[in-house]
């Protein structure tokens, strides 16, 4: 427990040294298998499509001591295939309702079905709601959103390119790209239903997924700025720009994640409102997914499109590891390489501890003054 208590307080002020960089083979890899597996769960079953987007019908009844075969025989009394239906019950602070959803149906069939629900249920007809929606609906809603995530690429990767720069923006695009995948494989592989709320989820997680990155590059630019003139490669640079936004990432996102947890349980168990369950099922993946890609996507994928750039490749191998990293985090220099912490193929440990004696010298020098004459008395 004290170790536990102890990583958080070197995480929450952010003087963590964890060697990110090195360990993206690992980030990498369970990206890829993550995608893959959602990728494979798309050919085979696709997505659970709602209402909205395959087209259908949906009565809502009051459940009461209903069950699910009594709505099936109800449904195959009025010659709709009941195998296909979807029956759903919703518990809410005073009742239990039942929806039943099935695909598009003549105006005569629903009416009938609405009156046999509602004699099974003994309510009144108008007690049984019934909602029909044409697929053309669905598939103009997701026309609109692909039109509208594409613009949200390409005003964000221009606005990246500006602010910060190119290499930036194509990596911010991919761990965007990352995060809609992952999310959508997660709702094929669980079999979540997907509504108009579930895609614009998907449209709010980018904002995350954004922000995350966005913070971690403004760190990284500020640093490389900072170690300009100490010979950093840019491995260090991104290891330690990471390490200072880690709780900062992090605790944004365990703070965003607490109301939505608290609409997925308060408003979909206990008041029954499935919609917010879908909103909120969307907007967990997608945070948490945010989160990941900007430090094991965004960033890796930024050290392998930077690491050569001419300021960087002299010192492409020296990777600050441990306390090296952390008198990095610390001072904004390090002495170089005076242990084995710091690795590098073209200069040996001699002259590393030789620098480290040249500097203690000269920091001596500076503390260090000859005493003053004292004044003769008169």
């Amino acid at each position: 427990m004290k170790k536990f208590f102890a990583g958080f307080g070197l995480v929450y002020r952010g003087e963590t040294t964890f060697n990110f960089i090195g360990k993206r083979v690992i980030g990498f890899t369970v990206s890829l298998v993550v995608v893959l597996a959602g990728a494979i769960s798309l050919l085979v079953q696709g997505l659970e499509l709602g209402i909205d987007f395959r087209g259908g019908v949906a009565w809502e009844v009051p459940a009461g001591s209903i069950t699910d075969q009594d709505a099936r025989e109800v449904l195959d009394a009025n010659n709709i295939e009941s195998a296909n239906a979807k029956i759903q019950f919703l518990t809410g602070s005073e009742s239990q309702v039942m929806r039943v959803q099935v695909g598009d149906q003549p105006e005569d069939v629903r009416l009938a079905t609405q009156k046999s629900f509602a004699e099974l249920a003994k309510v009144e007809v108008q007690e049984v709601s019934v909602a029909s929606v044409s697929s053309s609906w669905g598939r103009s809603i997701t026309e609109k959103a692909i039109r509208a995530l594409l613009v949200f690429f390409v005003v964000v990767s221009l606005y990246i390119s500006w602010r910060l720069e190119w290499k930036m923006a194509i990596t911010a695009f991919v761990a965007m790209v990352h995060d809609v995948l992952l999310s959508v494989g997660v709702y094929s592989l669980f079999g979540f239903e997907v509504t108009p709320a579930t895609v614009v989820a998907f449209l709010t997680i980018l904002g995350y997924s954004l922000y995350d990155t966005v913070v971690v590059f403004d760190r990284v630019q500020e640093n490389a700025q900072k170690f300009a003139t100490s010979r950093q490669s840019f491995t260090n640079v991104a290891n330690v720009s990471t390490n200072e936004v880690l709780a900062r990432s992090l605790i944004t996102t365990l703070s965003s994640a607490l109301p939505v947890v608290s609409l997925l349980v308060v408003g979909s168990m206990v008041l029954g409102a499935k919609s917010l369950e879908e909103f909120a099922v969307a907007l967990l993946v997608g945070m948490f997914a945010g989160t990941y890609s900007s430090i094991f996507v965004a960033v890796p994928l930024l050290d392998l499109l930077k690491r050569n750039e001419v300021k960087y490749k002299p010192f492409k191998g020296q990777l600050a590891t441990g306390a090296a990293m952390a008198e990095l985090m610390g001072s904004g220099a390090i002495i170089k390489r005076a242990s084995g912490a710091v690795t590098s193929g073209d200069e040996s440990v001699q002259s590393a501890q030789d620098t480290a004696s040249e500097v203690a010298q000269r920091a001596t020098s500076v503390l260090t003054h000859p005493p003053r004459p004292r004044k003769k008395r008169r």
